[in-house]
């Protein structure tokens, strides 16, 4: 097999992937290519590693995407998800195995039967959520099943955060990842199980329905995350009666974070009129009801429907979407005039560590007693800027299956997420090695 490695896209969440393998290629002897839009990006993070090459690369330049693809053993793409599908078809052309940390799409799944007659494999959802959830969840539920007991509750959240000794905002949150992600999450229907019924919650309801969740002594927003309802059948619980996979922030985040959903400016969908001439708080004035009277913040306060001193207003005055600062950005939508407003502001400076935090909760009976209880946790904080928490979690499954991939470790075909124990055993295993532990706990 070809022991070249092609990484397109050098992000934020892609330094520690590239460090780790490069730190292992010259004992597994492979190269690695790391192609970005941003040619200085992809030398910055390659860092003169002699078994590294930095390329800049088009996604659309047909020509260059045959020849890396068709030089490299393995491609892992950290693109943005609605970029994966030319990458992925040209995989397929050239019998190439994939992985990706992002959602399988329609269009992936679609590629399936030729990916297995490729005799190739697909390995998506492999970053930290969706990914290490899967394969920790797996671990335990494997292990239930196994002793014949029957789980009748799976509830599991994330949250990429901030560090606290790093928080010192309002919003108790910094990027540590794709902000426009951060901005659009959570756009769309959630769907869950609980008690043997269906819950539906679309997006305008959603922030305004978070529930308090509790890791170890710490509380935490919660909220419901896409579609629960679709992992029953991948996780073996096809007749659970609750079930639920969750986003955690800060606590009281959702309710602030509401308020800018209510008004409609977390919307992708159009432009906004000569954007690049308005204020921020011209912006913001005009997705207030005409019928509201004073100054924005007055309008604002009255909308939001909060005391003038409450932590809430606090949060959003703190943003600076009630500044007299013209805004410059030319034929944005609401969502991409928040963006850059917020990537001045949720910035990880210089010291700042992001953190990680993950649990599952199982309830379960079996031989011995009905309403067993296990927690599984996880807890990471990141080194720095660069090498942060989320970088870790979400690159180094990346990484490590990668390499078994390449060493035949894993020989499934087709299009897969992680969730067999050819997968997870061994990518959890060498997560440990690196101090990416869970935490379990049973309550009797």
């Amino acid at each position: 097999m070809i022991r070249n490695i092609l990484l397109i896209g050098a992000g934020r969440s892609s330094a520690s992937l590239i460090q780790y393998l490069l730190d292992h290629s010259k004992d597994e002897q492979w190269t690695l290519t790391v192609a970005d839009v941003s040619e200085e990006e992809a030398t910055k993070k390659i860092n003169n590693h002699p078994n590294g090459r930095a390329i800049r690369f088009d996604i659309n330049d047909e020509k260059q995407r045959i020849a890396e693809i068709g030089a490299a053993g393995i491609v892992i793409s950290m693109l943005p998800a609605n970029m994966h599908l030319p990458v992925a078809l040209e995989c397929v052309s050239q019998k190439k195995s994939l992985l990706t940390a992002s959602y399988i799409s329609p269009e992936m799944k679609a590629l399936e039967s030729q990916v297995i007659a490729n005799g190739s494999l697909f390995l998506n959802e492999c970053g930290l959520d969706p990914g290490l959830d899967h394969m920790s969840a797996m671990k335990i539920i494997d292990s239930i099943h196994a002793s014949g007991g029957e789980i009748t509750s799976f509830k599991s959240y994330t949250g990429g955060l901030v560090a606290p000794e790093s928080n010192d905002n309002p919003w108790g949150y910094k990027f540590s990842w794709n902000p426009r992600n951060v901005i659009l999450a959570g756009q769309g229907t959630a769907k869950y199980i609980s008690g043997g019924r269906y819950h539906y919650v679309p997006y305008n309801r959603l922030f305004g329905e978070a529930v308090v969740i509790k890791v170890d002594e710490t509380s935490f927003d919660g909220y419901a995350n896409r579609d629960s309802l679709a992992y029953r059948k991948t996780y073996g619980l096809d007749h659970i009666p609750t079930m639920i996979r969750g986003t955690l922030r800060q606590l009281d985040f959702c309710k602030a974070w509401n308020v800018f959903v209510q008004l409609g400016i977390t919307d992708d969908s159009y432009k906004v009129e000569n954007s690049e001439s308005l204020t921020y708080a011209q912006f913001i004035e005009a997705f207030l009801p005409s019928s509201s009277k004073g100054t924005a913040l007055d309008k604002l306060i009255e909308f939001a429907g909060e005391p003038a001193d409450s932590e809430l207003i606090r949060k959003i005055i703190w943003t600076g979407v009630l500044e007299d600062k013209p805004i410059g950005l030319k034929n944005a939508s609401p969502a991409q005039v928040l963006q850059q407003l917020l990537e001045t502001k949720w910035v990880l400076k210089d010291g700042d560590r992001d953190m990680i935090v993950m649990q599952h909760e199982f309830v379960f009976n079996d031989k011995e007693k009905a309403g067993k209880k296990i927690t599984s946790s996880l807890v990471v904080k990141g080194e720095d800027r660069l090498h942060t928490a989320m970088a870790k979690t979400v690159g180094l499954p990346l990484a490590i299956a990668a390499r078994l991939i390449l060493n035949g470790k894993i020989r499934i075909k087709g299009i897969h997420i992680p969730v067999q124990k050819e997968i997870y055993e061994p990518v959890l295993s060498e997560l440990e090695k690196m101090k990416i532990v869970f935490s379990e706990k049973e309550l009797l």
